[in-house]
């Protein structure tokens, strides 16, 4: 991949001239680990973050569960310290790996941050796991106790995780298996906790293990559209240049209110619905729900959050189902074709779609996936207060981020200068990376939120490195000269047509998600000819009143207008019909590899 050129560096090297009037970047740096670039350490200990929002906002609200349950910090602190008890009776040592794996509550975030501020290693496993994929993980990570939901551990057996001597349910908080021992030490660190603060907790009392930032924190294993699961090690400084950034520019503030709704256990909700919630004062509300329109919109109305954290495809529906069936009515578009009253239209939608996702946040924060340009293009003419971000597993999460007010249509933000670089490396071997180009080739990173690499995995973390220590994201796209990032696909899904043109399929996939009925697709490459494998929109042909066959027909006949928007080695051949939603991961991504 060869070197970086001048003008990378040069330009990074302005942009960095006063880190050392950031309160959270140190300018000494650490150890290089092998391939891993050298790195600026983060001066402020993760850890510390809590510690100082604890004792903070010791009164405000916390934690909640979804009509249930709510947790001021104080109270949290009392809840991780009776954790801490068990693991001292357990005799956990620091470094030791535990795992969780159960449905989304705040006594799940209770225990994720009890974990870490112990000192061990948490290893968050999505609950939506095979059993089999799930017990191999935690026998892969050796972790030495589980905490899982009961219905979840029903499914597994002890002996194919024997480094988990205790299992335990985090939610009703019991010993689901293990030794007399440890139920009785289960018994007897509530005890310990009442004897030690016996009137209750106080701020000072707030004081918790440092694990370095330069060490491992949390083993969070991927589930990739290749269908192989990779632990990916992150360390506290890789979450605290998250933190810093996000800290810097307010992104979440004290006594705003969060609706957590996707997965704690992926690292993008994890990230910013625990830790940047956590350590800046916010109230997370938990849905603990499948997130289906009908019960979003319900808790959107009841919660009312003032920062909603979301994926495209929540806006994607909205504006497919209800959004785009407005606009094409004939009094909408012939008010649209006047001047005079466009902003009104506009507007009017702007606070109807508001009013739906609560009424009182001021930003939707979008990120997991790349937002459909079209969406993307209505929600910035409208006004509407968007947040894009990028950012991948490896990097805990974040690469790019922009505000609505400075965001660019169709990019993804820009780079977490001064905490991450990116440079862009052409698909020609024989060109150099470069700091800005318009041509397209593999996103390249490196700085203080990039990943140690793959747990027990030493030829997968030397593959993710290039030469030159930047790591490979997959990711192709471009860069502008203010280092906005767009993206334009994965390079594993890339297709090459006849000709050697390089075909981007989900930019094709964006535009027919965007036909009438449809639902979602996959765009693929059979016998040299371009062929689309979609799934209709059953919600949208009910409501049109019309049969799948008629609404097929009309699929089908707007083949050719949408092979008029693209390239002619893009124009697909066939549209191919699925009743049965593709197989996706649990971070709702295609698995690509199934379907040929």
């Amino acid at each position: 991949m060869g070197r970086a050129t001048s003008l990378a560096y040069a330009h990074n090297e302005k942009k960095c001239a006063g880190l050392s009037k950031k309160p959270y970047l140190c300018l000494k740096v650490y150890r290089n680990r092998g391939t891993h670039p050298t790195q600026k350490m983060i001066a402020k200990n993760l850890i510390s973050f809590f510690e100082d929002s604890f004792k903070k906002h010791w009164d405000l609200p916390a934690m909640s569960n979804y009509e249930g349950q709510t947790y001021t910090y104080g109270q949290m602190t009392e809840a991780i310290d009776e954790w801490h008890q068990f693991f001292r009776l357990q005799g956990l040592q620091r470094g030791d790996k535990v795992a969780l794996m159960g449905k989304d509550s705040a006594e799940w975030a209770i225990f994720f941050i009890a974990v870490i501020t112990y000192g061990a290693v948490i290893v968050p496993i999505l609950q939506d796991f095979p059993p089999a994929d799930a017990m191999q993980i935690i026998d892969h990570s050796e972790s030495k106790l589980l905490a899982i939901n009961t219905n979840l551990w029903s499914n597994m057996r002890p002996e194919g995780i024997p480094l988990a001597s205790t299992i335990l349910d985090f939610q009703e908080g019991h010993i689901l298996h293990g030794t007399p021992k440890a139920i009785q030490q289960f018994a007897d660190a509530k005890a310990n906790h009442k004897a030690q603060y016996p009137t209750g907790m106080c701020p000072e009392d707030v004081s918790y293990y440092h694990t370095p930032n330069e060490e491992l924190l949390v083993l969070n294993y991927t589930s990739g559209t290749t269908g192989f699961s990779k632990g990916v090690m992150l360390s506290g400084n890789n979450f605290a240049g998250n933190l810093a950034f996000c800290i810097e520019r307010s992104i979440i503030r004290a006594k705003e209110t969060l609706l957590c709704f996707l997965p704690m256990a992926h690292v993008y909700s994890c990230m910013i619905n625990l830790f940047l919630a956590m350590a800046s004062g916010t109230h997370v509300v938990v849905l603990g729900k499948i997130p289906s329109p009908k019960i979003l919109g319900v808790a959107f109305k009841k919660v009312r959050p003032t920062v909603i954290i979301s994926v495209p495809l929540v806006l994607e529906k909205i504006y497919q189902n209800t959004l785009k069936p407005i606009l094409k009515s004939r009094k909408v578009r012939f008010m649209l074709s006047l001047p005079i009253l466009r902003n009104v239209v506009y507007r009017k939608i702007r606070e109807q779609l508001c009013e739906g996702l609560g009424g009182d946040f001021r930003q939707v924060i979008v990120g997991g996936a790349a937002l459909n340009p079209e969406v993307g293009e209505f929600l910035k003419r409208i006004g509407f207060p968007i947040t894009v971000g990028y950012g991948m597993t490896e990097c805990a999460p974040l690469i790019s981020f922009i505000e609505a007010e400075e965001w660019r249509l169709r990019s993804c933000g820009r780079v977490l200068e001064p905490y991450m670089e990116a440079r862009i490396a052409p698909l020609n071997d024989e060109q150099s990376p470069s700091a800005e180009t318009f041509e397209i080739g593999e996103i390249q990173v490196r700085g203080e939120n990039v990943c140690m690499g793959y747990y027990k995995n030493p030829e997968q973390t030397a593959a993710l490195f290039t030469e030159d220590g930047w790591m490979r994201t997959g990711d192709l796209g471009t860069m502008d000269s203010d280092h906005f990032l767009y993206i334009r696909g994965r390079s594993k899904a890339m297709l090459l047509g006849s000709n050697g043109q390089n075909i981007y399929p989900e930019e094709l996939e964006a535009k027919i998600g965007m036909l009438p009925y449809v639902q979602e697709s996959l765009v693929l490459m059979r016998d040299g000819k371009l062929e689309a494998l979609i799934v209709p929109n059953m919600q949208l042909i009910e409501q049109a009143g019309i049969t799948l066959d008629e609404a097929w027909e009309a699929i089908q006949n707007q083949r050719a207008a949408l092979n008029e928007q693209v390239g002619s080695y893009e124009k697909i051949q066939r549209f191919e019909l699925r009743t049965e939603p593709f197989e996706k991961t649990p971070k709702q991504s295609i698995r690509r590899y199934l379907y040929k």
